[in-house]
């Protein structure tokens, strides 16, 4: 395979994604919030979190509060975003396993809709961080764990920093701000924008997915010698994502036309 100038060089060690918007085309919140009958209230909140503001604790509380979600309704979540996973996510995860990088999935979703989500996708329960969220014995909403870092605007900045204990080189591909807090920590940030596009997230990314398809992670994760040891099945997937850089349907500084 012909080399590419953006193409790392040493194999990573972990990869972090996010899930709403990114593993799955949905938010979970607003998925919730209709439900409820808030759907419209909770939407506008939700996006000014992600595209402006950044998420905050008065703002968690305020949508779980208005939304008053039934554990039910979690458990129907996980299959939501099963239903909605972005294409080509789970074969990703599955190659990048095979090539010994661990796989993470950090998230401000609730705990109960992302095990079942992350079980679908055979990442291991430890390495899943998300919002834990309390119900009395009937199903009804109580709290939520309001420790949890991943409820503030730099939660994942401080997830990734724990993780960078573990492994030196890490690539975190997610779609909003509370992901881009963590462009400068990793070895490679991938802005996803294949379910919500957002301008200003693009301008401060150096590599951003604008299709609506996770292929193009392989390329942008995968080093030459690991290409080499792809399976056929495998290389199907990488040409794929190949091909969506080549064609500009990601950011990628330095592009070239060379074909793997």
């Amino acid at each position: 395979m012909t080399t590419t100038t953006w193409q790392l060089q040493t194999p990573i060690d972990g990869v972090v994604f996010d899930c709403d918007g990114t593993l799955s085309a949905i938010e979970g919140i607003n998925e919730l919030a209709k439900y409820n009958n808030v759907g419209e209230e909770i939407t506008a909140l939700t996006e000014q979190a992600m595209s402006q503001t950044g998420l905050n604790p008065k703002l968690y509380h305020q949508r779980l509060v208005r939304i008053a979600p039934q554990a039910k309704q979690l458990i129907a979540l996980g299959e939501a975003y099963r239903q909605n996973q972005i294409p080509d996510g789970k074969v990703v995860i599955e190659t990048l396993k095979r090539y010994h990088k661990a796989v993470y999935l950090v998230s401000a979703g609730l705990s109960q809709a992302l095990h079942l989500f992350g079980e679908y996708l055979n990442i291991p329960k430890n390495n899943i961080y998300a919002v834990d969220v309390h119900f009395d014995a009937a199903g009804h909403f109580i709290d939520f764990d309001h420790t949890s870092p991943l409820t503030t605007q730099l939660g994942k900045q401080m997830i990734v920093n724990q993780l960078k204990q573990i492994h030196d080189r890490i690539i975190h591909i997610g779609d909003g701000l509370n992901d881009l807090v963590t462009h400068d920590l990793v070895t490679r940030f991938i802005g996803f924008g294949g379910a919500f596009y957002r301008k200003n997230i693009e301008a401060q990314c150096h590599f951003y997915i604008r299709t609506c398809s996770l292929a193009p992670v392989l390329p942008l994760v995968l080093t030459a010698a690991e290409y080499e040891l792809l399976n056929e099945q495998e290389r199907i997937f990488y040409h794929k994502g190949l091909d969506a850089i080549q064609s500009g349907h990601v950011k990628c500084p330095d592009k070239d036309n060379s074909k793997a």
